[in-house]
């Protein structure tokens, strides 16, 4: 590395530390440029991402077919707000929801803005439809949840570093444990002003924590049993991420809102949206509800093709056939290695726990040794590196990339 190319990178971080937010730990590396599974620094060195913008590039870093359509339609009209018509939003919703089999479509920007999208629609179905007394409506979270950093959504969390110094939250929540459906239905039971349960069917941000086989059918049923809405919050684990198009499709179950975002686009703009039926869609009226960039013709574009490369590209068979490869290749490691806990996920979205009890960084320490040797992964949580490439990898990138991981633990557990 010459000295220039480290300034470049010293300086990037050093205009950031100084001119922004201190919200964010990055790992130390300076990205400029992306394509398919891999990332590049300032200096030219390659990684492959085992990030992917938290699950937003499934279809791999800039995708020439979601960069053609984002190209093409931004040398045309990109905003118009909703006070005009546009010529792809009907086209973009006709699609989006035959796709997913739902009568109605809210467009919107961002993931949290898709989770108080859904928030909003079973509120109103509640005080519309289920005669809830206004002003009453409860919604049901799971510990351990995690869908953005707006006041309505940390509201939800019990993570101190989410809550600590921004209160007073939202009323009218209620927590329950995740994967447990007896605790569930004595919520259900004791609680006749429910009108929804928001929950992600894999938690992403808590660690790529699985369900038992079960839940979700188990979810499906106790919604229905007590007329409660079940909100799918599948902005991470959607999209072709878990080895299905949806993480519900594993066990078959459709929820009575779906919330969509971050792969929606590929990865090359915000965009998000919450899909229902009639029933629920229907109750939100103009004025009450929006956006000034929902549904611009820009995002409609993207997210049309993003979604039409998952299929064409049979994303989701390969993040199953790869997701299973990769969890055996770790289950050996984990024999190997003692400072390998356990190894979860579905799919491509997967986690391995550390063992970081003598220093409390240890999972830090491999990211930077990953880092090192090609390969960019993040901790959550402290002592859980989440591994979720973009869905484009495939079996001979994959094992190298196990390959790089595996030396990597092993380097860190050789000088402890």
């Amino acid at each position: 590395m010459t000295t220039q190319t480290a300034s470049r990178a010293q300086q990037a971080m050093a205009l950031e530390d100084k001119y922004g937010a201190h919200n964010y730990h990055p790992l130390p590396v300076v990205l400029e440029k992306g394509e398919g599974v891999y990332v590049w620094d300032v200096n030219g060195k390659r990684y492959f991402d085992f990030l992917s913008a938290y699950s937003a590039v499934n279809q791999g870093h800039c995708h020439p077919r979601i960069i053609a359509a984002l190209t093409e339609q931004a040398s045309k009209l990109t905003l118009t707000s909703r006070a005009f018509y546009n010529n792809l939003l009907g086209d973009y919703e006709a699609f989006i929801t035959s796709f997913f089999g739902y009568d109605k479509v809210l467009p919107m920007n961002t993931g949290v803005e898709g989770g108080e999208t859904a928030m909003k629609l079973a509120r109103r179905w509640g005080y519309d439809k289920k005669g809830i007394p206004a002003n009453e409506a409860k919604m049901v979270f799971v510990e351990g949840n995690f869908w953005g950093r707006t006041l309505a959504a940390i509201s939800s969390s019990q993570d101190p570093s989410s809550t600590g110094g921004f209160g007073p939250f939202v009323p009218g929540y209620i927590i329950v444990p995740y994967n447990d459906l007896t605790a569930l239905e004595h919520a259900f039971k004791s609680e006749p002003n429910i009108a929804g349960f928001m929950f992600e069917p894999i938690q992403g941000e808590a660690g790529v924590v699985v369900p038992d086989e079960g839940y979700l059918k188990g979810v499906r049923a106790l919604c229905t049993k007590y007329n409660v809405l079940m909100i799918a919050d599948e902005v991470q684990t959607g999209l072709a991420r878990t080895g299905r198009m949806l993480a519900c499709d594993h066990e078959e179950v459709k929820p009575d809102i779906l919330i969509l975002g971050k792969a929606l686009s590929g990865g090359v703009l915000p965009v998000s949206c919450a899909l229902a039926n009639d029933d629920v869609m229907l109750n939100i009226r103009p004025g009450e509800h929006g956006s000034t960039y929902g549904g611009n013709p820009l995002a409609c574009a993207v997210a049309k093709e993003a979604l039409q490369v998952l299929k064409d590209e049979r994303l989701a068979e390969n993040a199953d056939v790869l997701g299973r490869i990769f969890r055996s290749k770790m289950e050996e490691l984990k024999k190997e290695v003692p400072l390998v806990l356990t190894v979860r996920g579905k799919g491509l979205l997967n986690a391995v726990v550390i063992d970081d009890s003598e220093d409390g960084h240890a999972a830090w320490d491999i990211c930077m040794a990953m880092a090192d040797n090609g390969l960019l992964a993040k901790p959550t949580h402290g002592n859980i590196i989440r591994f979720a490439p973009p869905l484009v990898i495939n079996e001979e990138q994959l094992l190298e990339c196990v390959e790089i991981i595996g030396r990597s633990i092993r380097q860190y557990a050789a000088n402890k």
